[in-house]
């Protein structure tokens, strides 16, 4: 394990816990300093860090929060996303922003801060907030665990159906040096609720600042949650998120993810189906250029009988970039009759470009059906051929194979204006006009 120059900031915090704040916050923030002071940060041999190694951060030092967060001017088309005009919150640099934010009272939803509910109501977060990270491996969740005061609070009351889009935004503001911020967001759908969400992480150009969100979700028995994850951020910032979710009985998670934005990010999905006949479905995509880096894990857990998931995710590495996909389902003893299927398809757009992809299935119980695979390949050049044979150039060719490629990852979603938004998004990640297409002849 690795020390580094990293941690040091906040290590130094440690047992200078706020007088004001629960006994049982004041314990969970220890705890979480203390794994932090005993194991540093993973070093070459952990498994989980294999392909993303932090020595390189390891060795930087940020400055631990923005003091500055509630000021700073925020250009205000960062926030918009086209079809997307519900209820918003705004968190800057991990702060939140209520000048920023739009809200409005609505039956059974309950849209706040991290901030006002640990002052209004903390035992109310205890089953959140109190967990402990006990893997080495999660160290950037024990660093949200030791530091975060901010972030969404969102709960939806039983059997309510929440009709408008709800917008979160978070954003890295410039400053005049590189900061480190944390951000927790809880989100609770109670029984029989349903809740559309977007989660969107944009940034200012030029800023280098390390973001570190841990994301806790709690689909109640019957509940339903549509989540886009839209990661936008410039690609100057270094970015980590963790997502947590359980889901209950008869409970349902479809998620949609776009993996766009950062130099250097790492998502790790957690997803525990602990109710039966539970289900999630997960879509996801990652376009990378330059030197971008981009290493998402899934860790999904079948511990109820009859539950399922269907993951379908795709990788577009170009130039020197390199995107790692780990994708990892355990039917768990007595989940029998669990459905399992994980597919990974990537597509290498240069030949300096690189993606590691990982399936792993493991099943412990009986009457299971389950399925994976994977493949890294090239543009088919029959299809770049027949395309030019109809008049298109040799790079619209291969813009709109690779836009068609990726769009699986959300062509479910029904919102037009957004749709078409993302297709925009992508299609920003792709070769420019100067560049020459592929050579090499195989397909993904």
């Amino acid at each position: 394990m690795m020390a580094g120059g990293f941690l040091e900031p906040f290590l130094a915090d440690a047992g200078q816990a706020s007088r004001s704040q629960a006994a049982w916050l004041t314990e969970a923030r220890t705890n979480a300093l203390q794994q932090l002071a005993r194991d540093g940060m993973p070093g070459p041999r952990s498994e989980a860090w294999k392909y993303s190694s932090l020595r390189a951060l390891g060795q930087r030092q940020y400055q631990r929060g923005d003091a500055e967060a509630n000021s700073r001017a925020i250009d205000k088309q960062l926030l918009a996303l086209p079809g997307v005009d519900g209820p918003r919150l705004v968190f800057v640099n991990g702060a939140f922003r209520a000048d920023l934010s739009t809200t409005r009272t609505i039956k059974g939803l309950q849209l706040t801060a991290l901030s006002s509910v640990l002052e209004s109501d903390p035992d109310s977060l205890q089953p959140f907030l109190s967990r402990s990270f006990d893997d080495p491996a999660h160290v950037f969740a024990r660093l949200n665990s030791a530091l975060a005061s901010d972030g969404p609070v969102i709960r939806v009351a039983a059997g309510v159906a929440v009709e408008p889009l709800v917008h979160l935004i978070f954003v890295g503001a410039a400053a005049s040096t590189s900061l480190a911020w944390q951000l927790r967001s809880i989100i609770e759908i109670a029984e029989g609720g349903s809740l559309r969400l977007v989660e969107h992480h944009v940034g200012e150009a030029g800023q280098s600042h390390f973001g570190n969100v841990l994301s806790q979700i709690a689909v109640r028995a019957n509940a339903r949650l549509d989540l886009l994850q839209v990661q936008n951020s410039p690609e100057t910032a270094s970015l980590t998120r963790r997502t947590d979710v359980v889901l209950d009985a008869d409970a349902h998670l479809e998620l949609r993810s776009i993996e766009a934005g950062a130099q250097w990010m790492r998502h790790d999905l957690v997803v525990n189906l602990s109710g039966d006949r539970s289900r999630f479905v997960s879509r996801g995509v990652f376009a990378l250029r330059g030197r971008q880096h981009a290493d998402t894990r899934l860790d999904v857990r079948h511990s109820a009988r009859d539950s399922a998931c269907d993951i379908l995710w795709r990788g577009v590495a170009d130039q020197r970039s390199r995107g790692i996909f780990h994708g990892a389902i355990t039917v768990e003893p007595g989940a029998d009759g669990s459905d399992a299927l994980l597919s990974n398809k990537n597509l290498l757009l240069s030949a300096q470009a690189e993606i590691d992809t990982q399936p792993v299935l493991e099943i412990y119980a009986d009457e299971v059906k389950a399925a994976h695979g994977a493949t890294v390949g090239q543009l088919d050049e029959h299809a770049l051929f027949y395309l030019r044979t109809r008049g298109l150039s040799a790079d619209e060719a291969r813009s709109l194979l690779t836009l068609a490629f990726c769009r699986v990852a959300f062509d479910s979603v029904e919102n037009e204006a957004l749709r078409e938004h993302l297709d925009v998004l992508l299609l920003e990640r792709l070769p420019s006009m100067e560049q020459e297409p592929t050579t090499d002849k195989a397909s993904a």
